[in-house]
């Protein structure tokens, strides 16, 4: 069984990844969406990652809204995991291009933090 990690450990973990809030043993965070069609791509991609990295997410659907929560259910627990997989969540959600980029991106964004 995988160690769980500490509120302190936690936080250090999460780093950059501020918004998600540790509590009840789990790690979880709200990303605000544009309506139904940015609540379901947002969802979609935490699908995803989630799916790939072989590490499931509770994820709750509304609109304007996705919460997703991430615990390890075998150890009871936040492990290392919940956090990598956090971070990757975080970083592909709110990825923007940028002023460089030959990209542009939507005039309106579709999720905020």
């Amino acid at each position: 069984m995988e160690p769980t990690l500490t509120a302190a450990e936690v936080a250090i973990a999460l780093g950059p990844t501020a918004p998600w809030v540790f509590e009840a043993n789990s790690i979880s965070r709200v990303y605000q969406t544009d309506g139904w069609r940015g609540s379901m791509l947002v969802a979609n991609a935490i699908g995803f990652i989630c799916e790939a990295a072989d590490h499931h997410a509770d994820v709750l659907i509304s609109w304007p809204r996705v919460m997703v929560t991430l615990s390890t259910h075998s150890a009871g627990g936040v492990t290392a995991k919940d956090a990598e997989v956090a971070g990757l969540i975080e970083r592909h959600l709110m990825w923007r291009p940028g002023p460089a980029s030959t990209l542009g991106g939507p005039t309106t964004p579709f999720v905020t933090g």
